[in-house]
């Protein structure tokens, strides 16, 4: 033990001592037990770090006797000792988080939120997200969604945390309070596609199909909630044909959603166009007990005050928002999608199968 500290061997017994109760607890909290122990380790490391003055040898030594003393338990690698003291440090110290109200904390010591999701969710947020706040943001969307590590990492990496309820809308003016505020939470700004091997000039059309085609990944992004129920919604009002791009219903706000696609940016027009298809799903598909009907219209892109303009004085609930294409797809995903030349000729058959008037 030589180089090592004097009471370091009542610290190791002290460690695997809590280590063993918590594996007694983790029959029946599991998740919770193993974060509030590696809260502690961390907790423990920090201290004697400041107060003896321990290095980074003393906490790899303190890894490897760990590992031995409990072989079959993962979990005790010096790196992720090392992530412990990291997690500890983020919620306990960091000074924007203990300026900011206990209710919107959730609590600290650690944040309750933290402890109800896995460990690797955890890191995720702890080394992808410098902002405490959000990061509890994330912890909570992650427990109200169930969002597994690879759905919380794209949700990061696409920068949910900005876009969520970021559309501009009439919400307020056209629907109930609590309504306007759920369903002004439940659209984005821009929304990302960035699972379409489209380029950024596609038509309607391609965006359209390219969205059905991943359907899984569009209602992932257009967020928890949403249920597909169907494409070029045929309408007939006194002779005339109209066909709505995408409908959905939305299970929390329980309301039909029409999705109207442009791939140009936001023009006037498209309230009232989006406005006429409102107010016939309204009329022919709203059952009494449903919400009024939403209309989101997705374009390339939108100026904030064109769109409040357009809105102004429209009756109905209507929410525009950005799209946008990305040819860089995720290291996951990459392998699972077809390629353009097979997407091309998709498309191609698309079209000459199904030559519906916009």
């Amino acid at each position: 033990m030589a180089g090592l500290p004097a009471n370091y061997q009542e610290f190791l017994e002290g460690i695997k001592s809590r280590i063993r109760a918590a594996q007694v607890k983790a029959v029946l909290s599991a998740n919770r037990e193993l974060i509030l122990l590696y809260w502690d380790l961390g907790k423990s490391i920090v201290e004697r770090q400041r107060n003896e003055g321990w290095g980074k040898a003393v906490v790899d030594r303190l890894a490897r006797d760990l590992q031995a003393a409990f072989p079959g338990v993962g979990g005790f690698s010096p790196e992720n000792v090392r992530r412990m003291r990291a997690f500890y440090l983020a919620y306990s110290e960091d000074a924007s988080i203990q300026s900011r109200p206990v209710t919107e904390l959730d609590g600290i010591n650690p944040p309750r939120v933290v402890t109800e999701i896995p460990w690797g969710q955890n890191q995720e947020l702890l080394f992808k997200l410098k902002d405490p706040i959000k990061r509890l943001w994330y912890a909570k969307m992650t427990i109200e969604h169930g969002w597994s590590r690879p759905v919380l990492v794209h949700q990061i990496e696409s920068g949910l945390y900005e876009r969520q309820g970021k559309a501009v809308t009439n919400f307020k003016q056209t629907l109930p309070p609590q309504q306007s505020d759920l369903a002004q939470q439940a659209l984005k700004d821009p929304y990302t596609f960035d699972f379409l091997t489209l380029a950024a000039d596609a038509k309607e059309r391609e965006l359209e199909q390219g969205l059905l085609n991943h359907i899984q990944r569009f209602l992932l992004e257009l967020g928890v909630g949403f249920a597909f129920v169907g494409r070029q919604v045929h309408l007939e009002v006194e002779g005339d044909d109209f066909y709505i791009d995408l409908l959905f219903y939305h299970l929390r706000l329980r309301c039909y959603v029409v999705i109207e696609l442009k791939n140009t940016p936001f023009k006037p027009e498209y309230a009232g166009k989006m406005n006429f298809y409102l107010s016939a799903v309204d009329d022919r598909l709203r059952h009494k007990d449903d919400n009024p009907t939403i209309g989101i219209v997705l374009c390339k892109a939108r100026k904030r005050l064109v769109v409040e303009y357009a809105l102004r004085g429209t009756p109905r609930p209507i929410g525009v928002s950005a799209y946008r294409l990305t040819k860089a797809l995720p290291e996951k995903l990459k392998g699972t999608l077809p390629t353009i030349r097979e997407f091309e000729a998709e498309l191609k058959r698309e079209d000459r199968s199904q030559d519906k008037p916009k």
